[in-house]
């Protein structure tokens, strides 16, 4: 076995390690990671980065379904799967082959394997061909992801796809039948609406996209409608059997059973953190019941010189979280003065059509918290630019403290929204009052007036909506 000797590891490079690595080589450290399959983790190769391409041909094609209303004669749009398939696989690897060249030139070694921890701050690396490394160093990020979790009964292969499959399908099937409406599955299933498949969704909670505001939901629900999506809440799927080249699905709906018939089954209930079998109890280092890991505002462990960020540690399995995470620790680890997480805008995005996103607090968090607040409001069908993008579906709703005005939190739904949500992000990191957003001039005609517009309706001044 060959031993490497650095002064950081970063186990896993996804948006929290890469980005860790990368600040703490910025900040003189010695880094080396490691990393099984691809630089970029879930998020580039097989999660965010693909599917919002495929989500943004999805649109492509319903605006050609809707040009004739601007004097366009487009017609229905004839789709190549294999040409779609391979633009999107071209943006993944512009993307990771982009972090491999900054780790170029930071000098960050990647060690190719699947790496187990087995000591403080040391892993040992397996690579395709079975030798074997041992990375040393002085301190240990653990980044190490997450993975999609399959209901019994339904383990992802053959006609039962995870997101994996889904993003890089061979033929495009007649009918899907997504299990779970959560953010996975709402985005790949409208994707595949608007592609020509037909789509039926089922959900366990009362609404599709569980814990988001109902408020935003139900534009969603109409448009999903719309689109020929039936979903089925307060329901599951108990079974499937093949049935030809598809599948019968059994579902338990509104009381009674009903088989459903599908060509394939996506299964979007989940992820999990992935810190089972990979060398935890090395080091002594315990995970909760749902096998996350504690850490303190530095990303430190229980375990002295190792850190955990990402999905491995509690809160939203976001990418930006985790790579906000992987600053922190880099500079924790390099020994930055201050350095602290701060969660208290983690803005949440959804690319459905409309789009979905909100950040700080909501109103159900409000209300358990004590917490007076106010509400403002101002629908996208006001405003020009939405209309001219044939996009007025939603609005934005901002929250703001009845006491001093400061910005507490908002919610929209409509175009552009997972944008737009950046400002209100700025403005509760920054306790600014919605005045203080109100009184920005903001330019014209742009969608983020609306933004402007539901704070001046805080106090019900906005110049562009009926009075209350």
């Amino acid at each position: 076995m060959s031993t490497i000797d650095t002064e950081l590891v970063v186990l896993g490079a996804g948006p929290a390690g890469y980005v860790c690595a990368i600040r703490a080589a910025d900040l003189g450290k010695k880094v080396v990671v490691v990393e099984e399959k691809y630089l970029g983790g879930t998020c580039l190769n097989v999660g965010c980065i693909p599917s919002k391409a495929l989500i943004q041909a999805g649109h492509f094609a319903e605006q050609c379904r809707h040009a004739d209303a601007m004097g366009f004669t487009v017609g229905e749009p004839t789709l190549d799967l294999g040409k779609l398939v391979a633009w999107k696989e071209g943006i993944v690897k512009k993307l990771t082959g982009g972090i491999g060249a900054l780790f170029k030139n930071r000098g960050i070694q990647w060690v190719e394997g699947k790496g187990r921890i087995s000591g403080p701050t040391s892993v040992e690396v397996t690579a395709a061909d079975g030798s074997k490394t041992l990375v040393r160093g002085q301190d240990l990020v653990f980044a190490a992801g997450s993975e999609p979790v399959a209901l019994p009964g339904f383990e992802f292969g053959g006609p039962v796809w995870s997101s994996t499959e889904a993003l890089a399908p061979e033929v495009l099937p007649g009918s899907l039948l997504v299990v779970g409406g959560g953010v996975i599955g709402l985005e790949l299933g409208m994707f595949y609406a608007q592609v020509g498949t037909q789509v039926t969704v089922v959900e366990f909670m009362d609404q599709v996209l569980p814990g988001a505001d109902p408020d935003l939901v139900r534009v969603v629900a109409r448009r999903a409608k719309k689109m020929g999506i039936e979903v089925l809440t307060k329901s599951r799927a108990l079974e499937w059997k093949p049935d030809g080249d598809g599948v019968q699905v059994v579902v338990e709906t509104g009381g009674e059973q009903r088989t459903i018939a599908a060509d394939r089954i996506l299964m979007a209930v989940g992820r999990r953190p992935v810190t089972r079998d990979v060398g935890l109890d090395a080091i002594g280092l315990d995970t909760d019941q749902r096998g996350f890991v504690e850490v303190d505002q530095q990303c430190r462990t229980a375990v002295p010189h190792v850190y955990a960020i990402g999905d491995v540690t509690h809160g939203p399995m976001l990418a930006h979280k985790g790579s906000a995470q992987g600053l922190v620790a880099a500079g924790a680890v390099a020994g930055r003065p201050g350095v602290a997480a701060d969660f208290r805008a983690i803005p949440a995005v959804v690319f459905t059509d409309p789009e979905i996103a909100w950040t700080g607090l909501t109103e159900e968090e409000c209300k358990a918290q004590g917490i007076a607040y106010r509400v403002g409001r101002f629908n996208f069908g006001a405003n020009g630019r939405a209309m001219s993008l044939q996009a007025t579906d939603g609005f934005v709703k901002v929250l703001a403290s009845a006491d001093d005005d400061v910005v507490l939190g908002a919610g929209m739904v409509g175009p552009s929204v997972t944008d737009l949500v950046t400002e209100v992000s700025v403005a509760v990191e920054a306790g600014l009052t919605v005045q203080d957003l109100a009184l920005t001039i903001h330019p014209h005609p742009t969608l983020a007036e609306v933004i402007m517009e539901a704070c001046e309706d805080v106090h019900g001044l906005s110049p562009h909506a009926m009075r209350r």
